[in-house]
Order: structure tokens, then sequence, then C-alpha cells
């Protein structure tokens, strides 16, 4: 591919200065940025190049979502503590669920992340063939992580054996945008052999184990029941800080004790903050990870615990969520929630030297925002009330993105998919859904479990 040039009105390429340039962009080659500069010096130094100047946009770079789960059960699994809403919504799904409707929510669930910036997505969920097979297609980068039951309580998940043939048939497929790692729904989903699996297919492949982990108060009385320990250092005992990486989804109940350990063997964290409120989780010490040089990264957690899937809105949730657990509105600034929702989450999942700024030798993985809208006005790129960044985290949507590009490949523009048709994605999980209800409900009815269907108003 020959040399092109991307540019717009103002540029935050996230790096080390939080710089803010007007008038500038980007060069890339075969998906890898080659200098990052002012539109006139970018177009002076390849004159050959094809170039697109963006008006009435900030050009920024992808968004990291750092915890997911595709699905289709948005608007249907409400009102109940995650332990309650696992057994009565989320489980039964799983135990139901066809390889078929996996690939579907993942299409669209990938759609509506391109559509709102989000270029990368860590993904927990099931069939996970199908989620790669729609990414490559898409055009994201996702790193799966299939959702893992290796106990004989919970055998109605994804098991290690689906796990590692992730990890031997997909590790760098579509140009490296498929990253396979292991997963574990929960340390408790696996017994001691299962844990002993994992985290060997970890050291073996080299790659990241990822988990929930201490999501709710529940959790730790469960890690002190079983194990004497909190969870952070029953973990650690137990080996799963011994693998190449890491990550957990939640990280609400720790103490600092546990955030020491974190720090000390480079866990990585994904926050939350949107499904950490309806779920009335509790209030994850952001502050205190960052404090002690743990990567964190923002998730959206899935369609289901949100209920959409649009990293700016997280973004203006975590900024909030912090200010009002410090009980301080200067916590939690603009520049350093943008940072988690970038460079954060690439850092997260060990792509920091790849993703999450756009700079020389990143790859091109890049976000055009819309300017010309009552959210971003006024617009000061520069001075003392220079505001494009708490704009980005406190004003924006997803639905002002209105173009998204991964390694070079325009796959959102003009705020429309490039390589696929949003209608037929939403008509296709349509079509699935009432089948899928169904079979849920007649589990759910032969179980026992139907009374406690119906939550509370």
């Amino acid at each position: 591919m020959a040399v092109q040039i991307l540019t717009a009105d103002v540029l935050v390429p996230m790096d080390a200065a939080r710089s803010v340039l007007t008038d500038a962009g980007f060069a890339h080659e075969d998906g890898t940025i080659l200098a990052v500069d002012s539109r006139a010096a970018l177009v002076a130094a390849y004159p050959d190049a094809r170039a697109r100047h963006l008006s009435d946009n900030v050009l920024m770079p992808g968004l990291v979502n750092a915890h997911h789960h595709s699905g289709m059960l948005r608007g249907t699994a409400e009102h109940l503590p995650v332990w309650e809403w696992l057994r009565l919504h989320i489980d039964p799904m799983h135990r139901v669920l066809r390889p078929e409707e996996a690939e579907a929510a993942s299409w669209l669930c990938y759609a509506e992340g391109l559509l709102s910036g989000t270029t990368t997505v860590v993904d927990m969920w099931r069939y996970m063939d199908g989620a790669a097979r729609a990414a490559s297609a898409l055009g994201n980068r996702v790193v799966t992580v299939n959702y893992v039951g290796e106990h004989p309580d919970y055998d109605y998940f994804d098991t290690l054996d689906d796990n590692e043939r992730m990890l031997a048939e997909w590790t760098g497929a579509a140009g490296g945008r498929i990253m396979p790692w292991v997963g574990l729904e929960h340390p408790f989903y696996a017994d001691e052999a299962g844990q002993r699996r994992a985290i060997a297919m970890a050291q073996e492949y080299g790659t990241g184990l990822y988990t929930h982990c201490s999501e709710s108060s529940l959790d730790v009385e469960l890690f002190l029941e079983r194990t004497g320990k909190r969870p952070m250092h029953a973990l650690k005992d137990l080996g799963f800080m011994d693998v190449p990486r890491l990550m957990i989804a939640h990280a609400v109940w720790l103490d600092e004790g546990e955030i020491a350990l974190m720090a000390e063997h480079g866990v990585s964290v994904s926050h939350n903050p949107v499904s950490n409120m309806k779920l009335a989780s509790g209030f994850a010490p952001v502050a205190e990870l960052l404090e002690a040089g743990i990567a964190v990264g923002i998730g959206t957690d899935g369609e289901k615990e949100n209920n959409n899937l649009d990293m700016f809105e997280e973004m203006k949730v975590a900024s909030l969520l912090g200010k009002l657990r410090a009980m301080d509105a200067a916590a939690m600034d603009s520049w350093a929630v943008l940072e988690m929702a970038t460079r954060g989450g690439a850092r997260a999942i060990g792509q920091g030297d790849r993703l999450g700024s756009l700079e020389v030798g990143k790859q091109a993985d890049a976000v055009a925002v819309r300017t010309d809208t009552p959210r971003m006005t006024p617009l000061l790129a520069e001075g003392p009330y220079a505001n494009i960044h708490h704009n980005l985290v406190h004003a924006v949507r997803g639905s002002d993105v209105t173009l998204t590009m991964v390694a070079g490949d325009v796959v959102v523009d003009g705020g429309a998919l490039v390589h696929a048709s949003l209608p037929d994605l939403i008509a296709r999980v349509r079509d699935l859904v009432p089948d899928l209800f169904a079979r849920r409900s007649a589990y759910l009815e032969s179980s026992g479990e139907q009374q406690g269907l119906m939550s509370p108003h």
C-alpha cells in the first residue's frame, strides 16, 4: 500500500506530552504510522501520497474497550445484583446458546463499537471462532477470551479445549488483529485441575489470562471462606500471577495490600463504571490503582449490563464516578480518563508499544469525531480555556464518530460501516432472539428457577 495522509482540523495524538495540534495528522503505510505533523509538513514530506483532510473533525487514537461481552439480551436482564443476575439471566442463556447466535451477537456488537470509535475490544464470549470471523470481516481488533467453565458445576460454558484451539488456530490472524487469550469466567468456575491448566496454557502460548474477580463484596467472602485469603493473595498462591499477563475485570473490592501485590506482579485491570453502577457492585479504587502504576483500561462490559457499547459515554461516567467517590471535583480529570481509554487500555492488554496513541511506529488506528455540533462548541484547541480534552470526555457521544480506521484501513466512513450492512446485522439478531429466549424460558421452567425471573420494580 502506498503512503497515505490523514489530517483533521485538530489532532489529539495522546502522546506523553498530551499534545494538541491544529491542522495536523499522520502519514501511514501498510498500517504503520510514518510521521505525525502538520498537514503542510506531511504533504511536503510525502508529495506523492494520497491525502485526505477531515474538516470539522478532531482526530484521535482508536478507543480500547478493555472489557466486553457480546450478546443479545439488552434490556432484558435488569434490576438484580450480580450473582442473582447471573443465576437468573446469564447462566441460563449460556446453557442454551448456539454458535450461530453467538456469532450474530459478535457481528452486531463489534459494529456498534466501530461506529462509536472502538478499534480494539477485549471480548469474553462463547464459540469464539464466530467472533474471530466477525472481527476479521468488519476490521476491528479483538482480544478473544473464551468464556470458560472448567468445573462440573459449570460444564455448559466453553472449555479449555475450545480455548486452546483458538490459541492454536487464530493467533495472529487477520494481519495480527485477532489476539486470543486464555479465559476463565471466574477463578471459581474452574476446579483445581482447570485452574492449573489455564495457567499452563497462558505460559505455553505466551499470552494473557483474563478473568472476573473482586467484582462484588461476595467475591471477597467466597475467597475468604474457600482459601482463607482475600482474592488477589489467593490468586497469587494459586499461580495466576505467574503468567505473562494477568488481567482482572472489575477489581472493585481491593485493599491496599492487594493493590501493592498487583503492582508488583504487573496485573492489569479493566474499570467498568457503568456496569459497576448498574449492578450496584461498588466503587473501584481507580485512583489508587493508577497511583500504584497499574495499567488500567476502561470497559463497557456487555450490552446486557450497560446497555450500550459507547466508550465515550463510559469515559464520562468514569470521570464522574471518580469525582463522586473522592468527593473531589478535580479527581479523575479528563486527560487521565482519555489515557485510560487509549494508552492505558493498550498497555493493559500488553499492546502499549503498538496501540493507544498516534505516534511514529505504532499502528494507524484512529477515530475522527465531529466538531460542528453543539456538544463541541465552543472549540478551543489552545490557550487558557483549551477544552478539546474536556469535550471529548464529557460532551461527545459515540454517534459523533465520522471515521474509524484500523491498521490504515477505513472501516467506518461517513458514520457508516464499510464492510457490512448494519440493517442486515440488526435483522439477523432480531430473527434469532425469539428462539433463544424461548429455549431459555423452557430451561428456567424445567429447573424451577422461573418464579425468580421477574425482577422487582
